[in-house]
């Protein structure tokens, strides 16, 4: 897959306007560094927009739902049929990322890429089945080639459809019994750790079911072992269709130049798989929050990033970057809004 899409270049961040951004914070009435990260933030998103007045007015958070052949291993503290009955939920607005979507003012769309009960079409839900499932990876590969195919494409119909609207920021959120699972085990394929140090509690399990769950990972690391150097075998192997459609998101994201606010524990991992198939997508991914997973530790610290909340979820959906969202806002009104020494008359620091 040399000449596939997903290793076309990613635009560089403006550097011209980032040298500019980072001179007016040093002219606006605070001393230098006051407003910390967010600063920074002002700063990476001018840079990521191209524009001296950067802003978050339209934001547009996809949810990509699918369940996964792994869960029939009990590896998830719910059954898998929540995962259908939860797209019908989105649909209702009845779910966490429903009520802050709507809270935010941002256009919410769900992406169904295959659950065992299906729900079937729904208003306000793109329907996009790839399968029931994928296959539990201790047996096979968890996609076909041509099934990890189509959720690359969802996910970057999904940022196609963000750019027709205007967005000015993407989220990306997951949502399918059993993905803990395959987060952990692609983590480990891709940072090279044992599954012990990865998992955790996912859903709710307690001792016996992570012992189980990482009993399970080393199964399916030890299977296909001979090809997970490959990150993008990797991801097929191990991952997941949401997974899958989330490591496209990330690509197609930063190859429009479009900035992302990443999530939690599944999507960081769809981030850290995105990033090893095509490094030039890191420069526009924005991380969150801390997950309470414990492998959401090792995934943040080998893509160099510094979640901006750590408030101890592990709900996914995008709802740790709905709720990051806000600080983003507010960085880029007071770099945009306040005056700077010379507008207010206020003197600065003396020399």
């Amino acid at each position: 897959m040399k000449d596939h899409w997903i290793h076309n270049p990613c635009p560089a961040t403006d550097s011209v306007v980032r040298e500019a951004a980072l001179r007016r914070q040093a002219q606006l009435t605070k001393p230098a560094g006051s407003l910390g990260r967010l600063e920074d933030l002002a700063v990476s998103l001018a840079a990521m927009q191209g524009t001296q007045q950067p802003s978050l007015d339209r934001v547009r958070i996809a949810v990509f739902v699918a369940d996964h052949g792994v869960a029939a291993r009990g590896v998830s503290a719910f059954p898998q049929a929540v995962t259908g009955e939860m797209v019908k939920n989105f649909a209702a607005g009845g779910a966490a990322i429903s009520v802050l979507a709507g809270s935010l003012g941002a256009e919410l769309e769900v992406i169904n890429l295959g659950t065992i009960n299906d729900p079937g079409p729904l208003a306000g839900v793109v329907y996009s089945p790839i399968a029931p499932s994928t296959v539990d990876f201790t047996q096979v590969a968890a996609m076909s080639t041509e099934q990890m195919e189509q959720a690359l494409l969802a996910g970057a119909a999904a940022v196609e459809r963000g750019l027709a609207a205007g967005a000015q920021l993407l989220i990306g959120g997951d949502m399918g019994i059993g993905n803990t699972t395959a987060a952990t085990a692609l983590g480990c394929a891709l940072l090279r750790q044992e599954p012990m140090a990865l998992a955790g509690a996912g859903t709710g399990l307690d001792e016996v079911g992570i012992s189980r769950k990482v009993a399970v990972i080393a199964e399916g690391l030890v299977l296909h072992r001979p090809y997970l150097a490959n990150p993008l075998e990797a991801l097929r192997r191990l991952g997941g269709f949401e997974i899958a459609a989330l490591a496209g998101f990330y690509i197609r994201s930063a190859q429009a130049g479009l900035p992302v606010l990443v999530d939690g524990f599944i999507a960081t991992s769809a981030a850290l798989a995105a990033v090893s198939i095509n490094p030039g997508c890191r420069d526009r991914l924005l991380f969150a929050h801390a997950s309470a997973e414990p492998g959401h530790r090792f995934m943040v610290d080998a893509l160099d990033a510094r979640p901006l909340l750590d408030l101890g979820m592990r709900l996914g959906e995008g709802s740790g970057a709905a709720i990051a969202l806000p600080l983003l806002r507010l960085a880029c009104k007071l770099h945009n809004e306040m005056a700077t020494f010379a507008e207010a008359a206020v003197s600065g620091k003396e020399r």
